[in-house]
């Protein structure tokens, strides 16, 4: 067993999501697809996109919304972790871009864990609590995958939805319980590519690769991983199932999902879920879930949550929150 000594509270969440909606139906008149097909395969029936929006706006919106439930402004954080995927931006990093749009002046990193980045954020947030770098940080996931793959392949086009989340975590507590993160090389399971400028020196330039997955393979990976992780923080937290309220998972497919409660052997009403509506947000899925559970009333003080994601790389994250916002 592994024994840590965490002492970070969240306080605060905030989501936003594009305006523009794209049913199962609209992409059936635009691909060689349909409802049913992308329903009963992932359980998603419309996302929605960035048409005549840049995903800082929607990054900027799901920021204030968690500023303004922490009660705090942009000026009293002293760290943003920004976990982003992809952006029209290579360089500077979105979280230096979304730290001038709020007005913060504190500094900021990027990470890219793709759909796990949330948690790697927590975790790198009460590292930097722990040691006194900061007292009150922002974790914002902003993420455009529907940009990743090419929208001729139905079979990773229809999966992807674009959607930011933030949380604020200050060092006001010890609620974050257990955490455990994992890397699994494995990037021919789930990758994509793109191209670098011509130099001098180097000839013939390989094009963009868009989203190439192994849909059987991650499907396998996701399901092991994530319940091997979640045992794992449970176990380190000391907790038994009985004792959890929600498992927050990362979105990523219903049979993913399902595949995963069976094997935990925990009933349905403790896996609450947005894909249906959002598809796959990459690492914005858990914070959004996590702020539709806080915005509509659902969580309790104590109430214990257990969230696990998995992605690209192959890269996982679990821990266990006790909620005492």
């Amino acid at each position: 067993m592994q024994n840590y000594f965490y002492n970070m509270r969240i306080i605060g969440t905030g989501s936003a999501l594009p305006k523009f909606v794209a049913t199962n139906q609209m992409l059936s008149e635009v691909m060689d697809t349909s409802d049913e097909w992308i329903s009963t395969r992932t359980g998603i029936k419309r996302r929605h996109l960035l048409v005549n929006q840049e995903l800082e706006e929607i990054g900027v919106e799901a920021i204030e919304n968690a500023l303004k439930d922490a009660g705090i402004t942009a000026k009293d954080l002293d760290y943003i972790i920004c976990s982003n995927t992809v952006n029209e931006y290579i360089t500077p990093g979105l979280g230096c871009v979304l730290q001038g749009h709020i007005g913060a002046t504190c500094p900021s990193i990027d990470i890219n864990a793709a759909c796990a980045g949330f948690l790697y954020g927590m975790q790198i947030a009460e590292s930097f609590i722990k040691t006194g770098v900061a007292k009150k940080i922002l974790i914002v996931a902003a993420e455009e995958p529907s940009r990743i793959p090419t929208w001729t392949d139905r079979s990773t086009s229809v999966l992807f939805g674009d959607g930011a989340g933030a949380v604020v975590v200050s060092a006001e507590g010890d609620d974050v319980l257990a955490m455990r993160s994992t890397t699994t090389s494995a990037p021919i399971v789930l990758y994509s590519k793109r191209a670098m400028e011509k130099t001098p020196f180097v000839g013939e330039i390989e094009g963009n690769v868009p989203l190439v997955m192994n849909g059987r393979e991650v499907f396998r990976m996701a399901v092991s991983n994530s319940q091997d992780d979640i045992k794992a923080v449970m176990e380190d937290a000391n907790i038994t199932s009985n004792q959890v309220k929600y498992f927050v998972l990362h979105q990523a497919n219903i049979r993913i999902i399902e595949a995963i409660r069976h094997f935990l052997d925990e009933p349905e009403e403790k896996f609450p879920t947005t894909i249906e509506n959002t598809g796959n947000m990459s690492s914005a899925c858990i914070p959004i879930l996590l702020d539709r559970l806080n915005k509509e009333g659902k969580l309790s003080k104590n109430d214990i949550l257990v969230f696990s994601a998995f992605g690209a790389g192959f890269q996982t994250s679990a821990c266990v929150v006790r909620w005492n916002k």
